[in-house]
């Protein structure tokens, strides 16, 4: 995973009123990551409500709020999509799911009472895309709740919702991600989303309104 991916997660949760810690600096490729290195992200909601429901496997930004603490993987695969076949055949997107990791995570967070309405782990898988075509999508879904997955993300819809927030007129200096794409939208070559050209995040806005 690149430093740019991880920086792109990053500031999507940050904008989005979230504390976020890097469990590493650097990058593991010789070797197999030990329990705490298989995490990239920690993320904690401290605008969350007590009594919130669960977030939605979908995690788009509307449902970020029902989110109280999480741990995130992320997969910068981005020429690939996570097909059945691919999940199937790449055991290691699923090692930050084993029991002695989930074990080491629990470190990271304060000790405080949970219940079932959402103040549980969240654990997030960030990917490129899932099949748009059926069965395949569903049978990609369904493999990775099998697996313990609780929510995933896609670049897509985070880079989405990060050029919505940017301002032309803002200098985002502590942020590479943001003050590249300031400048490249202040210069209109990055246009404010056009929903109905991505349909995955326009059902977003629509579910955000009923």
């Amino acid at each position: 995973m690149s430093a740019i991916d991880e920086g792109i997660v990053r500031d999507y949760f940050e904008q989005n009123g979230f504390l976020v810690r890097q469990s590493r600096k650097y990058q593991v490729q010789s070797r197999r990551k030990t329990e705490e290195e298989e995490i990239d992200l920690i993320v904690y909601n401290p605008a969350w409500q007590r009594g919130s429901r669960r977030p939605d496997f979908f995690l788009f930004s509307t449902e970020l709020e029902f989110v109280h603490k999480a741990i995130v993987v992320v997969k910068g695969w981005h020429t690939d999509v996570f097909t059945p076949a691919t999940l199937k055949n790449s055991p290691e997107i699923f090692r930050f799911l084993e029991d002695k990791v989930l074990k080491e995570v629990t470190s990271f967070f304060p000790a405080e009472p949970t219940d079932d309405s959402g103040g549980a782990l969240t654990k997030i898988l960030v990917l490129p895309s899932l099949p748009t075509a059926e069965p395949f999508r569903s049978q990609s879904v369904e493999l990775l709740k099998g697996r313990g997955v609780d929510a995933i993300i896609s670049f897509r819809a985070m880079l989405l919702d990060i050029l919505e927030k940017i301002e032309v007129n803002q200098n985002y200096t502590k942020s590479d991600t943001l003050q590249v794409m300031r400048i490249l939208k202040n210069y209109d070559l990055l246009k404010d989303t056009q929903l109905d050209m991505f349909p995955e995040r326009a059902g977003a806005g629509r579910r955000a309104k009923t």
